[in-house]
C-alpha cells in the first residue's frame, strides 16, 4: 500500500487538505471576472434553452422558451447594471446578449414585438 501524502487519489479527484492550489477565495477573484463569469453562464443557458446546441434546434430535447425568456431576461439585467465595470468585456457580452435575443426571436412561433422580447425592457429593441 502506498501513502498518499498529499491527500490526492491516484485518479487526481480530491479528498481533502488544502492541496488544491486551483481554488481562489472569493475575496482574491476580481469582480470584472465574477461578473463575466456570470454572464458567460447565463449565456450557455439560454443557448442550451434555446435548442441552440443541437444541430436541429427545433426537435431539441433541451428547448425551452419559457425558460429561455427567463435567463435571457437576467443576462440583461445583468449586462445592463455592470457595463461601465466590464471594460473591454462589454462589447462581446453585450454582442453575444443580442445573439441569443435574435435567436429568441427567430425560435418563438409568435415573435414578440421589438422592445417586448426577453431583456428588452433593458436593452432596448433588438432587431
Amino acid at each position: 500500500m502506498t501513502d498518499n501524502i498529499d491527500d490526492t487519489p491516484n485518479d487526481g479527484t480530491l479528498t481533502g487538505g488544502d492541496q488544491n492550489t486551483d481554488v481562489r477565495e472569493l475575496a482574491d477573484v476580481p469582480s470584472v471576472e465574477v461578473i463575466s463569469r456570470a454572464a458567460v453562464m447565463l449565456m450557455s443557458s439560454a443557448a442550451e434553452k434555446l435548442g441552440l446546441s443541437d444541430a436541429d434546434p427545433d426537435s431539441s430535447p433541451h428547448r425551452d422558451l419559457d425558460e429561455a425568456r427567463r435567463v435571457i431576461t437576467a443576462l440583461a439585467g445583468l449586462v445592463t447594471a455592470s457595463i461601465e465595470y466590464l471594460g473591454p468585456h462589454a462589447g462581446p457580452i453585450r454582442e453575444g446578449l443580442q445573439a441569443l435575443q435574435r435567436a429568441f426571436r427567430e425560435a418563438s412561433s409568435h415573435p414578440d414585438e421589438p422592445g417586448k422580447g426577453p431583456g428588452e425592457k433593458y436593452t432596448g429593441p433588438v432587431y
